[in-house]
């Protein structure tokens, strides 16, 4: 008997502020060509137009910027319904909404949800990953993607891998969440086989909603009656009611609900990947020249190692530098060494306050 088709939902809604000055609140970087001429949300609904696989996409994101997501999603040729969320509500909320839309369908359809600010280098092994953890999720598991860390970063929290579920080579029960280890626990959750948690899900709606039910009847509250309360803007395009939204908690979909399961379940993705959420992990992303440098735009590099530039426009020379990121925008110019890479936000929120 074949599977249901699987229903994406793409998380559009960050505002990416570690990638100031390219992302911005008004142009936050999951709509941002980082990598090349296609931004990362067009990139993860290309993933996921695969006929026999999935339904047509669901995005949720910011009301201000649905036109944009309109525009990028018309311009890969993609027909997905969008959900404009009126209140800056984190993951929790919207996880709610998409749970709550794909069980007006059918109660027991599948729902994947996928941040639209990450990097995926192999999609077809994504897409092979996303059928491994079908089963899993059709039994009444929260299935994570877990990756193979190649290296022990500080900056993704890990998931420690349980026995094997029914016998499958990648996937496993979880024993446990952790958080963001400090450099000698990386090293630790490294060398014992932990996975890195991507943060993307995949799950039964009517699974998801109960676990709503148990653990944030307010989020799953309020995300019923905005639902129900929302407005057909245009053909394809829902509005959240504003009133009824703007009452779920802020919170994160890790802290609301998935650390609270007890039947979660993770499946391990044999992908590259990365959720770009610094400077320096664009840099990773990137092919290298043979010291190391990379570039998005017009740049050069003399007598430099390990730099990356990112030029909207202007030339960029960078001579005699190491490890440092030069991000030139029309707006503004951001340069430091590679190892600040996350002291960005920190900057952008004191320029904006």
């Amino acid at each position: 008997m074949l599977s249901p088709l699987v229903q994406p939902v793409i998380l559009a809604g960050g505002s990416g502020t570690r990638l100031w000055p390219l992302s911005t609140p008004a142009y936050p970087k999951q709509f941002r060509p980082l990598l090349g001429d296609t931004s990362t949300f067009q990139d993860t609904l290309a993933r996921v137009t695969v006929p026999g696989l999935y339904n047509p996409p669901i995005t949720i994101t910011s009301a201000a910027h649905i036109e944009t997501a309109k525009q990028q999603q018309q311009a890969v040729g993609v027909k997905g319904t969008l959900i404009a969320e009126t209140a800056r509500r984190d993951s929790a909320a919207a996880v709610a909404v998409a749970a709550l839309s794909a069980q007006r369908h059918d109660p027991k359809s599948l729902v994947l949800t996928l941040a639209a600010d990450h990097v995926v280098q192999d999609n077809l092994e994504f897409n092979a990953t996303v059928r491994a953890g079908c089963a899993a999720a059709e039994s009444g598991s929260v299935v994570v993607f877990g990756l193979r860390p190649s290296e022990p970063k500080t900056c993704y929290g890990y998931i420690s891998p349980g026995l094997p579920l029914n016998g499958s080579e990648r996937v496993y029960m979880v024993d446990k969440f952790v958080e963001k280890p400090n450099p000698q626990k990386a090293i630790e959750f490294f060398r014992d086989g932990y996975l890195w948690n991507s943060g993307n899900f995949l799950f039964r709606a009517d699974i998801m909603v109960e676990a709503f039910r148990s653990f944030a009847p307010d989020i799953l509250a309020a995300a019923q009656a905005a639902l129900e309360q929302s407005s057909e803007c245009e053909p394809g395009i829902w509005e959240l009611n504003q009133s009824s939204f703007q009452k779920a908690p802020t919170i994160s979909i890790d802290y609301a609900i998935i650390e609270k399961l007890e039947n979660c379940a993770v499946v391990e993705g044999r992908f590259a990947w990365s959720d770009v959420g610094a400077w320096d992990a664009v840099w990773e992303t990137l092919p290298k020249d043979s010291d190391e440098n990379a570039h998005v735009g017009s740049a050069h590099f003399s007598g430099s190692q390990g730099c990356f530039v990112h030029s909207e426009g202007r030339k960029t020379i960078v001579h005699g530098m190491s490890d440092a990121i030069i991000i030139s925008t029309n707006e503004a110019v951001l340069v430091l060494p590679k190892d600040h890479a996350q002291d960005v936000k920190k900057i952008a929120q004191l320029l904006e306050d």
